[in-house]
């Protein structure tokens, strides 16, 4: 009889936990915001000097989401506003070792800033990242599907914004995740004729008329009533 299935004898399959880390950036010279994400360089062999995801190994005594935190913490001293589980990624040929990658993506809002001590992390735009280890690359475009996706029927873009913003700003993050345009009339149309969002008896002011601040309805339910741009 011919063995297909893994043996005792068989080396060790390592669990990792990675965390694909979205935020928004605006750029000096652009009136738009852009998807950013940091990277960790890696300090040893394999792909030493590469960039990679932030992640590190599953304690035998935690649970996945908190090795997602942790690590996390431990490589870029972030909190997310929003974490989530992801995918399992296990090639065979995916690490040098056995290894499999529980991977979990997180959103942090835009006024977080990395530590000043952590000097082999860094930011990147999402749209022109170097060449990853592994198969982070390939994480990282999955990643990016998933939230480009979600971002139309969930209140996925409460992660990236504060508790009150205005519509402006929201309409912001759509354009950010989706790479390209909203007509701001058609995005106005189509959020106030839902009730996903509450208007506040705020305003924010500037060079610009005062825009009324909203914020979320917490007691909707968005799975798939949020506001969905088509044009």
């Amino acid at each position: 009889m011919t063995r297909t299935s893994a043996s005792p004898a068989d080396d060790t399959i390592r669990v990792a936990v990675s965390t694909v880390i979205f935020s928004l950036r605006r750029h000096p010279d652009e009136d738009r915001a852009r998807v950013v994400l940091p990277l960790v360089k890696r300090t040893r062999d394999p792909h030493e000097g590469q960039w990679a995801l932030p992640g590190g190994w599953l304690g035998t005594d935690e649970n996945l989401e908190a090795a997602a935190s942790r690590t996390l913490a431990e490589t870029t001293t972030l909190a997310p506003s929003y974490l989530e589980q992801l995918y399992a990624f296990g090639d065979v040929d995916r690490s040098p070792t056995r290894v499999v990658s529980i991977v979990y993506w997180a959103l942090v809002r835009e006024d977080v800033s990395l530590s000043s001590e952590q000097h082999n992390v860094a930011w990147f735009d999402a749209g022109a990242l170097p060449s990853l280890a592994f198969d982070h690359d390939h994480i990282v475009d999955y990643a990016l599907w998933r939230l480009r996706n979600k971002v139309g029927y969930s209140r996925i873009a409460h992660g990236l914004l504060p508790a009150e913003f205005t519509l402006a700003e929201l309409r912001e993050v759509y354009e950010a995740i989706l790479g390209r345009r909203l007509d701001p009339a058609n995005f106005r149309r189509q959020v106030e004729n839902s009730d996903t969002l509450i208007p506040t008896d705020d305003f924010r002011t500037g060079s610009h008329r005062p825009a009324r601040l909203y914020r979320y309805n917490h007691d909707v339910e968005l799975a798939d009533r949020g506001p969905l741009p088509q044009h």
